[in-house]
């Protein structure tokens, strides 16, 4: 008989079963000598069952043990083994390639899950009550600031009211915060779910940067306002002059004091229609036409036409661009009408006052690809109580301003798809605009 039928599990289950009938046969007919013997037959067959049982439990064990610490590459070995054996050690290899192919599946659905989420614009915080941060996306980190976002504390180093915020903020809640950096500042909307992972009750944070939607709204309600006003200024004064100029024509032999008031009111209503007419670049920006174009090229035709225009020898313009192929998809006569505006306000902020004045003019790409263009003046800094407002329409504090050249370039810069900010910076350092094409 083969060896390997001796040691199968139905053999031994076999002599199990028929010293059991033996034992309660010998009971019953009071066999005493024989009931010794199937006795000590019936132990060592279940023995041997409990033997084999033992062993494949031990298995299992070792399997699960395995499967715990992912170690899949892990098998029992079929070949050369007895039949029931290499039963049970197939199964338990296929049970464990269940268990791969499961884990590489959700694998696959994290990666795919992870990658959606890193290609929203929406910065996603998942953080469980203690602080602990579960999950975050790359543009959370952006808006943040932050390489590495561990636990709700290191929020603390950039803005306490926005820790305390985090920390507190429960399901449901909504709510609207303004960060600044030394970049810039942006205003976020956060809003915030629950759910529990992985037995932990956790909140899930989705933070938007608000910024260009309160820009594009305010823009909007601006470019509306400036519409009716001058369209009533117009709609006012221009009858007023034309009725001077055709009294000045038909009475020429009037009073000279008459005469002298019907062309101040002429020259006055003039000046205003001009006036008036210099908003209107305002609310008529034509439609950009992008194309591409080398931004060295670019800029150094723009440096020579402000140095062309330039009135004040104190000062220098610096160029740095990086790297020299560097090419921007835009409207460049747009773009070009924004870079020479602040060029003339940065020359105007350092005027004759300033010895060694100097306006850095860089540009460049950033971590997200987008292309950067940087232009720093020494002069001097901008107050905070005018830096929030310099992008208003119609605010100026140069004597002589129209305040609408910052508010076109908004406007330029938005409908190109960017941005100008103005840089938060340390006293000492330059007073720097930042245009972003994303």
């Amino acid at each position: 008989m083969p060896k390997g039928f001796l040691n199968s599990l139905t053999f031994r289950l076999s002599v199990l079963l028929a010293a059991t009938v033996a034992v309660t046969f010998f009971i019953l007919e009071r066999e005493w000598f024989l009931l010794g013997a199937a006795a000590i037959l019936w132990l060592h067959a279940l023995q041997k069952v409990r033997k084999l049982f033992r062993r494949h439990a031990e298995k299992l064990t070792i399997m699960f043990d395995a499967i715990d610490n992912a170690d899949y590459a892990f098998k029992f070995a079929t070949e050369g083994r007895y039949s029931h054996d290499r039963t049970v050690n197939t199964s338990l290899n296929r049970i464990t390639q269940i268990f791969l192919q499961a884990r590489k599946v959700a694998i696959e659905k994290e990666k795919y899950y992870e990658l959606i989420i890193n290609s929203i614009s929406t910065g996603i915080l998942v953080i469980d009550d203690r602080g602990f941060v579960f999950q975050t996306n790359g543009e959370a980190l952006r808006m943040l600031g932050l390489p590495v976002f561990t636990h709700v504390r290191q929020l603390g180093r950039i803005d306490s009211h926005l820790e305390t915020l985090i920390t507190n903020v429960r399901p449901g809640d909504r709510h609207q915060i303004a960060l600044s950096s030394e970049r810039e500042t942006v205003s976020l909307a956060i809003h915030v779910s629950g759910t529990t992972l992985q037995g932990k009750h956790v909140r899930i944070i989705a933070i938007n940067d608000i910024r260009s939607e309160l820009d594009e709204k305010e823009i909007d309600s601006w470019i509306r306002l400036t519409r009716v006003l001058t369209h009533e200024i117009m709609n006012s004064i221009t009858p007023v002059t034309s009725l001077s100029e055709t009294l000045l024509a038909i009475h020429g032999d009037a009073d000279r004091e008459i005469r002298n008031g019907l062309d101040i009111i002429c020259s006055t209503g003039k000046s205003l229609i001009a006036f008036v007419d210099s908003y209107r670049k305002f609310t008529h920006i034509p439609p950009p036409r992008p194309a591409l174009f080398y931004v060295r090229k670019f800029v150094e035709r723009m440096r020579q036409l402000a140095m062309h225009q330039n009135t004040y020898p104190n000062i220098t313009i610096s160029l740095h661009v990086a790297p020299d192929d560097l090419i921007l998809h835009a409207d460049e006569n747009l773009i070009g009408q924004v870079i020479l505006n602040l060029l003339k306000n940065a020359m105007q902020a350092i005027s004759h006052e300033q010895a060694d004045g100097h306006i850095e003019l860089k540009a460049f790409c950033n971590k997200t690809e987008s292309v950067v263009i940087e232009i720093g003046n020494n002069g001097p800094a901008i107050p905070p109580e005018e830096a929030a407002h310099i992008f208003v329409p119609f605010f100026t504090t140069r004597e002589g301003g129209s305040g609408i050249g910052l508010s076109v370039a908004r406007q330029i810069m938005r409908l190109s798809g960017g941005s100008i900010t103005l840089k938060n910076t340390p006293p000492g350092k330059l007073t720097t605009f930042v245009l972003v094409f994303p």
